[in-house]
C-alpha cells in the first residue's frame, strides 16, 4: 500500500488529489481538495502574480501540506502550468513557494502538461483504446490555451497548441467592454479564426468522428450525468447542442445550480462550451466523450508507471515516434532515407552500450533525430542544421519536455553544422546543462557516422553490423554496390566520434564491388 498526492497549481484553481496504490494495476482516488484561485487572471493580463494572490497561494499550499501529513502521504508531485510558466519572474515565485510552504513546485512545459493529460485519458484503458481506433481528436482546454491532438488508427498524427484558453479569452473579452449579447459571437469569432487555420493545415476535407474533451468546465457535468461509469460519459452532437441552448437561456445563478459549480465559474463554462461547439461544427464530429480526468490523474498515473506500481498498457513512445514521422512528412522529409539512417544509428548505439552509458530514453532521442534529420531542407539546402533546429524547437512533440526537445534539435543541428563546445553555446540554449551537453555530443557522434554511410541517399547498405573490439568499432556492411562515396564521407566524419568515445570506427565491406 502506497499513498501519493498530486498537486495541480492551475490557472483558475489549486487542486490536490490523494491516491492509494494497492497491488499491481490498482490506483484509487481517496480524496480531492480544490481551492478557487485565478492566478491566470494576473499572469495573462500583467505578466506577474500579485502579492495578494501569492499570499493566498502559499496559504493554500500550507493547508495541502497539512492534509498530506494527515493522510501520511509517502510521496507527492506538485506542478505549475501556464499561470506559473508565463510569469516574468517564475524562478522567484518557485523559490518563495518552497521557502514559505515546504512544497517544491515544478513547472511543466506545455507539451509535458498535455502529455500528462493524455496519460490520464489512457488510464481509462479499454474505453480509450476503443475510441481512438477511429479518427479522433483530443481537445484539452485549459485556462491559458487549448491543445488539439489528432489520432487515426490508434496513432497520433498531429498536435497543435492555440492560445484559446478560457481565462485568456475571458480577459480579452473583458478588455473589449463587450455587451452580454455580444459575448457569444465574439468568443466564436476568436475561436473560429484559429480553428479554421488548423483544419486547413491538418484535416483539409476529412472529418473527425469522435472528440475526447479534457477540461475543468464541461467534463464534470458529463461525468455527473453518466454516474460512476466514465465510459458512458458520451454525448452525441444533439445532446451537446441542447446543453448549450440551456446554458444560453438560464441566469448565471441557475446555471451554477444546474452544473453544481460556483457562480464565478459559469462564464468560463460558457466560453469552453462555445469553443467546443465551434470545434464540433468544423470537424464534423458525431460524438463527444468526457472521461472526467484531470491533470492530477495524469501526474499519479505517470508516477505509478515510473515506480512500477502500474503496468501501462498504451505505448506512449509509439505516439512520440508517430508525431516525429508526421513532422518529417510535413516538411518533405524522405521516409526511406530516415528509416535507413534510424536503423544504422540504432545499430551503432546498441553496440556501444558499455561505452556511452546511455539508456532507453536517450535511444529515443536518437531515433527522433534520425527521423527529423533533414526537415530543415524545406526552408534551405544551405544552412540545413540551423533551419532544422529552428523547425524542431518551434514544433511541439507531445511527450518531450522542452529540454528533451532541445537535445534532439541540437543533435540534428550538429549533424550538419560544426559542433559547438559547452562554453561556446549561446544564451538561447538555457536548458542545456552539462548532462544534456554530453548526451548531445554522444548522439551527434553516432548520427554523423550513420549519416556518412548513406551519403548517396540511395540506401546502398542494406545490412550493417556493428561490433566493439577493444578500441575499435567495426562496422561491417553487406552490399555488392560501389560505396566509394560512403567510404570517403565515413573517413571525414569519424574524427568527432573518436574524440567523444576514444574509439576508432572501421568500415569493412563484406562483398566487394
Amino acid at each position: 500500500m502506497k499513498t501519493f498526492a498530486a498537486i495541480d497549481v492551475g490557472s483558475f484553481e489549486l487542486t490536490m488529489k490523494i491516491y492509494q496504490f494497492s497491488g499491481k494495476n490498482k490506483m484509487r482516488e481517496i480524496d480531492r481538495i480544490g481551492r478557487h484561485l485565478a492566478l491566470g487572471t494576473d499572469t495573462y493580463s500583467d505578466g506577474k502574480i500579485s502579492p495578494e494572490k501569492m499570499d493566498e497561494l502559499c496559504r493554500t499550499l500550507r493547508e495541502f501540506a497539512e492534509i498530506m501529513k494527515a493522510y501520511k502521504v509517502d510521496d507527492y508531485r506538485a506542478y505549475g502550468t501556464s499561470a506559473i510558466r508565463e510569469t516574468e519572474n517564475t524562478t522567484i515565485i518557485l523559490d518563495q513557494i518552497a521557502q514559505r510552504t515546504g512544497i517544491k513546485v515544478e513547472v511543466l512545459s506545455n507539451s509535458e502538461q498535455r502529455f500528462l493529460d493524455y496519460k490520464s485519458i489512457a488510464s481509462k484503458g479499454e474505453a480509450f483504446r476503443k475510441i481512438i481506433e477511429e479518427r479522433t481528436a483530443i481537445v484539452d482546454i485549459g485556462g491559458g490555451s487549448i491543445q488539439i491532438s489528432l489520432f487515426d488508427n490508434d496513432a497520433l498524427i498531429a498536435t497543435q497548441n492555440m492560445r484559446l484558453g478560457v481565462l485568456r479569452v475571458q480577459d480579452r473579452i473583458n478588455h473589449l467592454n463587450a455587451k452580454p449579447s455580444q459575448r457569444m459571437s465574439l468568443v466564436d469569432e476568436m475561436a473560429s479564426a484559429q480553428l479554421t487555420t488548423f483544419k486547413k493545415m491538418y484535416l483539409k476535407d476529412s472529418t473527425i468522428k469522435n472528440i475526447i474533451i479534457v477540461d475543468d468546465y464541461l467534463s464534470p457535468l458529463a461525468v455527473k450525468k453518466a454516474g460512476k461509469d466514465g465510459a458512458r460519459a458520451v454525448a452525441d452532437i444533439h445532446e451537446y447542442e441542447n446543453l448549450l441552448e440551456q446554458l444560453q437561456v438560464t441566469s448565471q445563478m441557475q446555471a451554477a445550480t444546474l452544473l453544481d459549480i460556483s457562480e464565478e465559474k459559469v462564464p468560463l463554462v460558457y466560453i469552453s462550451a462555445i469553443i467546443m461547439r465551434r470545434i464540433v461544427l468544423l470537424f464534423g464530429a458525431e460524438k463527444i466523450w468526457a472521461p472526467g480526468v484531470t491533470l492530477c490523474d495524469g501526474i499519479a498515473y505517470e508516477y505509478a508507471e515510473k515506480n512500477k506500481l502500474l503496468a501501462g498498457e498504451h505505448d506512449f513512445e509509439k505516439d512520440i515516434i508517430a508525431c516525429a514521422m508526421n513532422i518529417s512528412k510535413r516538411y518533405m522529409g524522405s521516409r526511406k532515407r530516415a528509416e535507413t539512417l534510424e536503423k544504422i544509428a540504432l545499430t551503432i548505439f546498441d553496440s556501444m552500450r558499455k561505452v556511452h552509458g546511455l539508456g532507453k530514453r536517450e535511444r529515443l532521442y536518437l531515433r527522433l533525430a534520425a527521423l527529423l534529420h533533414d526537415c530543415g531542407k524545406y526552408i534551405t539546402m544551405v544552412n540545413l542544421g540551423e533551419a532544422s533546429y529552428n523547425i524542431i524547437m518551434a514544433t511541439e512533440i507531445i511527450g518531450l519536455s522542452h529540454r528533451e526537445r532541445e537535445i534532439v534539435a541540437n543533435v540534428v543541428r550538429f549533424n550538419h553544422s560544426p559542433f559547438l563546445y559547452y562554453g561556446q553555446m549561446g544564451s538561447d540554449t538555457v536548458n542545456i546543462d552539462r548532462g544534456a551537453y554530453l548526451i548531445i555530443a554522444k548522439l551527434t557522434a553516432i548520427l554523423r557516422v550513420a549519416n556518412s554511410l548513406d551519403r548517396s541517399h540511395k540506401q546502398k547498405l542494406k545490412g550493417v553490423k556493428a561490433q566493439l573490439k577493444e578500441n575499435q568499432l567495426v562496422l561491417t556492411v553487406d552490399t555488392q554496390e560501389d560505396i566509394t562515396l560512403e567510404k570517403g564521407f565515413f573517413e571525414a566524419r569519424v574524427g568527432f566520434f573518436q574524440e567523444v568515445y576514444s574509439i576508432q570506427p572501421v568500415l569493412k565491406q563484406k562483398k566487394q564491388f
